[in-house]
């Protein structure tokens, strides 16, 4: 029998249920928490204005099912409210990254400063001893030292996301899901007949859910039209919306057509200008404008052990990409540059950049700039 106490944060989702249910199985005694970390009304009033169009996040239904599986587990659950820790940690950096036309990754920063912070601070005040997640990842002791590791599911695995998490974060953490797929999750859920069995994944982060991007974004960052600019022979070739609805390899959603004289094929984004709020695009087959060899890391965060230089690692430049081969040059504490081991494509200042020695995630970064040999793509300044 484990004495330990857990406190599960019950998301209202299948995966946490489950999560929840096997800490019950393996004898720990179990303490549901859902958090609550956005509120439409009080995040516009923060802006001056109340009467932003926003809708409001679908966290009642999400509370209600979390509700129900708490009682079917007979497990007590609290709700706590993150919403001003979630505004001054992850929703102004996202904001903050927007403004600088880079795609930020707010979910990295959520795990890192609410789920694994706030969260873990809430758990300890009532009296538990450690926190539990229904991420896909895993924990594992290596000469008494605590890593985080990929799950056994890859195709659900999280640890991308889990990257800037601290050492005393990961100590206090348990996934309860690291060693079953999500087919498993699936089928335990029915087999103890859960509510949210056959609940869809959530997708996204929870501010946006289901809306149109855009028109959540013009919310907060008011657009700036500009001119769509091939990047090979200079030629205004259409009109954007504001460059920082677009990320670096989009190639739909472009509204690039009909132009005189112009073959017509489709079309990629590959460079903005901040100052001069242009989009370059290429032709969708010349991927050369998109490939880079080198690129810089800032905000570093290691877990386990710190990388050294000069030792070669496999990068993770965003969530479902593959795992690519780098060396590392390291600069300072909070610096690194990546040496590709070959031409990488869109890899996409702002995005996080996770570090893998095998299965081990050793930590991550953001991505700063990405340079072709030399010379620094993707922002251009002239």
């Amino acid at each position: 029998m484990n004495n330990k106490k857990v406190m599960i944060g019950l998301s209202g989702g299948v995966d946490s249920a489950v999560a929840a249910y096997l800490l019950k199985k393996q004898g720990y005694d179990v303490v549901a928490g859902f958090m609550r970390n956005w509120d439409s009304l009080l995040n516009n009033d923060y802006l001056g204005n109340p009467t932003i169009n926003d809708d409001i996040c679908p966290q009642e239904k999400d509370y209600n099912d979390a509700k129900l599986v708490a009682e079917k587990l007979n497990i007590p659950i609290l709700r706590i409210d993150f919403v001003k820790e979630y505004w001054d940690n992850v929703f102004s950096y996202f904001l903050s990254e927007y403004e600088k036309s880079r795609t930020p990754n707010p979910d990295v920063f959520c795990n890192k400063y609410i789920k694994f912070d706030s969260f873990l601070k809430f758990a300890k005040k009532n009296g538990c001893d450690m926190i539990a997640m229904g991420h896909y990842a895993k924990k594992v002791n290596i000469d008494g030292v605590n890593f985080l590791a990929k799950a056994k599911d890859l195709n659900k695995d999280q640890s991308y996301f889990l990257c800037q998490i601290s050492q005393k974060q990961l100590d206090s953490a348990i996934f309860p899901l690291s060693d079953i797929t999500k087919n498993e999750v699936r089928e335990i859920a029915h087999e103890l007949n859960l509510n949210v069995a056959d609940k869809k994944d959530s997708t996204g982060v929870c501010f946006i859910g289901e809306r149109n991007f855009k028109e959540f974004l013009e919310n907060y960052l008011p657009s700036k039209p500009g001119d769509i600019v091939d990047v090979e022979t200079k030629r205004i070739i259409g009109k954007h919306d504001g460059i920082m609805y677009y990320t670096i390899g989009q190639r739909r959603g472009l509204g690039i057509g009909g132009i005189k004289d112009l073959e017509s094929h489709g079309w990629v984004v590959c460079g903005k200008n901040v100052k001069k709020n242009i989009l370059y695009v290429a032709s969708k087959d010349t991927d050369k404008y998109l490939l880079s060899n080198k690129s810089l890391i800032t905000n570093l965060n290691f877990i386990g052990r710190k990388l050294k230089d000069g030792e070669k690692i496999n990068v993770k430049f965003r969530y479902r990409a593959k795992d690519l081969p780098c060396s590392v040059k390291l600069i300072d504490d909070n610096n690194l540059i990546l040496i590709h081991d070959g031409y990488y494509k869109a890899v996409t200042p702002g995005q996080i950049a996770a570090f893998y020695v095998g299965d081990l995630c050793l930590g991550g970064g953001i991505i700063d700039k990405v340079y072709y040999n030399d010379n620094q793509i993707i922002y251009f300044d002239d």
